[in-house]
């Protein structure tokens, strides 16, 4: 048996048997894939989609250049363009949670327990109503920063953008994102 002697973040796919070395980068890469994929579609899509992550990556194993960038960027990139075939049905889901709950609204006066939920409620409309109207470019660099972990630069690599511009889109959905959460003098009075 061959020894692998190079380093696992930047793999020649091409020039290995890919069973050998697309076991390892399962094994390497699978949890955190599967951590953020299950963050945004649920734990039995995400299995689909790391499973499916894998598959493309070994049909286009001739097209990764390990000299461009780490593998964790170019599967991450795999992964949230599979992820975009599901985002339709995650967008209906946000604005049907916003349409809803703006029905629901429980009476007031109620003891400090309810008023927490209620509060919680309210939060969870807004931010399902928000992320539902972010841009899909946003949206994507949100959630690879935010739920899967990923640094600026990696979320570029992932998304096939500049890192400069993955850091302007993140501080201008997260500046959009805190003046509808956080509440105001004029929002409370």
């Amino acid at each position: 048996m061959t020894r692998i002697v190079e380093r696992l973040d930047r793999p020649d796919l091409a020039a290995r048997d890919p069973k050998e070395i697309f076991a390892r980068l399962f094994d390497e890469y699978a949890p955190a894939l599967r951590g953020y994929l299950a963050g945004r579609v649920g734990v039995h899509v995400a299995d689909d989609l790391v499973a499916e992550t894998f598959v493309v990556a070994l049909r286009r194993r001739a097209s990764y250049d390990p000299r461009q960038a780490p593998i964790r960027g170019w599967l991450y990139g795999i992964a949230t363009n599979l992820l975009r075939n599901h985002v339709r049905q995650e967008v209906r889901g946000f604005r049907l949670t916003a349409k809803a709950g703006a029905e629901d609204r429980p009476a007031e006066n109620h003891d400090t327990a309810v008023a927490g939920r209620v509060d919680a409620a309210a939060r969870l409309r807004v931010l399902a109503g928000e992320l539902a109207a972010l841009s899909e470019q946003d949206r994507d660099v949100l959630l690879l920063t935010s739920w899967a972990g990923l640094e600026p630069a990696e979320v570029a690599e992932a998304l096939g953008v500049p890192a400069s511009t993955v850091r302007s889109r993140l501080h201008r959905v997260r500046h959009r994102l805190q003046a509808q959460l956080v509440p105001t003098e004029e929002n409370q009075s």
